[in-house]
């Protein structure tokens, strides 16, 4: 399909097999390195849940007892394989039988890795066969109640009481929502655990449990059964849990997966390290799930102008394709972000965010893109508000954008009251319905200003990611180049819980997951 921006399809193919060769260099790296939330993640999925007399949760007592005991490059794996081996026991009991002090796996005697490997993988398949069922139930769902158009109308819910969720989650979906995403509570990226059971007490947003994702999925599938339409559920699998919680999600039949390592590293302040290699796992098990994970890039243009730094969105977005594609996640399932996010005082700013769009659409064009909506200039005048996110509703529809995170009158003054949600929604449906196919109607001037404003982000974004190729990424991200923020190779939380792994490790989930088990 000829580029209405007249984009030259050998900068796009340059960018694209340079960051394929950036992100093929960092799976290098990722290939040597196990962590404690991976680790974590395997026990998880091989039925160990639960918590102990002091709520410390048994993924944890497992993989602290096997860190502890010098055993974490091993991979937990091999150790409750040979616990199986040696016990009798099922994966659930030598948990319990751990939290209760009664059983140290590190002193048992040890089998080779390929009798460990044999015990554990009935379990293995078990779980994979779980996470299909789920993948199977979505696809009956939209096979028989069908789903909304694109943009899908994606809105927020953030009570901090999973249970006032589900009202607000449920009035959203008979008001016209397609995706709702549940905000984590404040600060959850950096607690190393995953909370356990249903939660009603979070600040700026509800706990991200398996619990919680549980019950929020029944009240969707509920409404959604009402309403005759499927509703996706999205979520953060980010943080020092990243791989944990895409598991989780993974189980529970989330739709919608926030998953970025380089969010983390920028704006949470974790190690870059210890992020890349999580984000592999959990990507891997998203792929698996047929769930479509969300990539950051958005938050890049709060913290660095959206106008000058508009390339390394793009450039970010190639590497983020890249690495799903190493994780055998789906084009379709690649919901790369951007954000509609400049100075309103900009003269022909639309323009300029169209190009951005429309861009982003042409260069990654079978991707879920998500278009995240002006936060940083909103004001508190509703009004001024109401109009920028109806600009960005515009861009959406004529760009065909697939998620679309709708913009809040009240941005900048409080969490989204019902009603404000309510106006948003038919914000978007009036003007998603009345220029659904405007892209298809409009061409652009040949040299003008937003074939010239795409043309030269791309050639931009060419030359950082050859940087990029040069320096490193790791080295990249030291000197601040994405979002204007610097962060340490060996700082930021998490390092402690990275090793190298042995000549014996094992992951059974990564092999099937991307490829042996479909």
């Amino acid at each position: 399909m000829k580029s209405k921006l007249n984009l030259d399809p050998k900068v796009i193919d340059s960018a694209r097999s340079c960051a394929g060769r950036i992100a093929a260099d960092m799976q290098k790296f990722i290939d040597r390195h196990t962590t404690v939330s991976t680790e974590r993640t395997v026990v998880r999925l091989l039925g160990i849940d639960g918590v102990d007399d002091v709520e410390n949760p048994l993924p944890n007592v497992v993989v602290d007892a096997i860190k502890d005991g010098g055993g974490l490059s091993r991979g937990a794996a091999y150790w409750i394989g040979n616990a199986m081996v040696q016990t009798g026991h099922s994966p659930q009991e030598i948990a319990e039988k751990m939290a209760l002090g009664q059983l140290d796996i590190m002193k048992l005697p040890t089998v080779s890795a390929e009798e460990a490997r044999e015990k554990v993988m009935p379990v293995v398949l078990e779980a994979l066969k779980k996470i299909r069922t789920q993948t199977e139930k979505r696809n009956e769902y939209l096979a028989t109640i069908g789903e909304g158009k694109q943009p899908y109308l994606y809105v927020i819910v953030a009570t901090g009481n999973i249970y006032e969720d589900i009202v607000q989650a449920q009035a959203a979906a008979r008001q016209g929502a397609d995706i709702i995403a549940v905000i984590r509570t404040t600060a959850q990226s950096l607690l190393d655990y995953v909370p356990y059971g249903p939660t009603t007490e979070g600040f700026g947003g509800t706990y991200a449990t398996q619990e919680n994702f549980r019950l929020m999925r029944k009240a969707l599938d509920e409404v959604g059964e009402e309403v005759g339409r499927y509703i996706r559920l999205c979520n953060y699998s980010s943080g020092m849990c990243m791989p944990e919680i895409a598991a989780m999600g993974a189980i529970e039949r989330l739709d919608v997966m926030l998953n970025d390592a380089l969010y983390g590293i920028l704006f949470r302040d974790i190690n870059m390290q210890r992020t890349l290699v999580d984000q592999f796992f959990s990507r891997v098990i998203i792929g698996y799930s047929d769930i479509t994970f969300n990539s950051g890039e958005d938050n890049y243009l709060t913290t660095a102008d959206a106008f000058e730094e508009a390339h390394t969105v793009l450039a970010s977005q190639f590497i983020n394709e890249q690495f799903a594609v190493l994780a055998g996640i789906k084009e379709e399932r690649m919901g790369l972000g951007h954000a509609f996010e400049m100075d309103p005082t900009i003269e022909d700013g639309f323009l300029y965010e169209l190009a951005q769009a429309v861009m982003a659409r042409e260069i990654f064009p079978r991707a879920a893109l998500k278009y995240m909506p002006p936060t940083k200039f909103m004001t508190g005048n509703i009004f001024m508000g109401h109009i920028q996110d109806a600009l960005f509703n515009l861009v959406a529809v004529w760009s065909r954008q697939s998620l679309q995170l709708l913009g809040m009158l009240t941005e900048a003054i409080h969490t989204p009251h019902l009603q404000d949600r309510m106006l948003s929604i038919e914000n978007a449906s009036y003007i998603f319905n009345n220029a659904r196919h405007l892209g298809e109607e409009v061409e652009f001037k040949e040299g003008g200003i937003i074939q010239r404003r795409a043309q030269t982000v791309l050639a931009e974004a060419d030359k950082l990611l050859h940087q990029v190729e040069a320096e490193g990424l790791f080295s990249t991200i030291e000197k601040g180049i994405f979002g204007g923020v610097k962060r340490a190779r060996d700082g930021g939380k998490g390092l402690a819980g990275v090793c190298v792994k042995d000549d014996q490790y094992f992951n059974p989930f990564i092999p099937l997951m991307m490829g042996g088990a479909k």
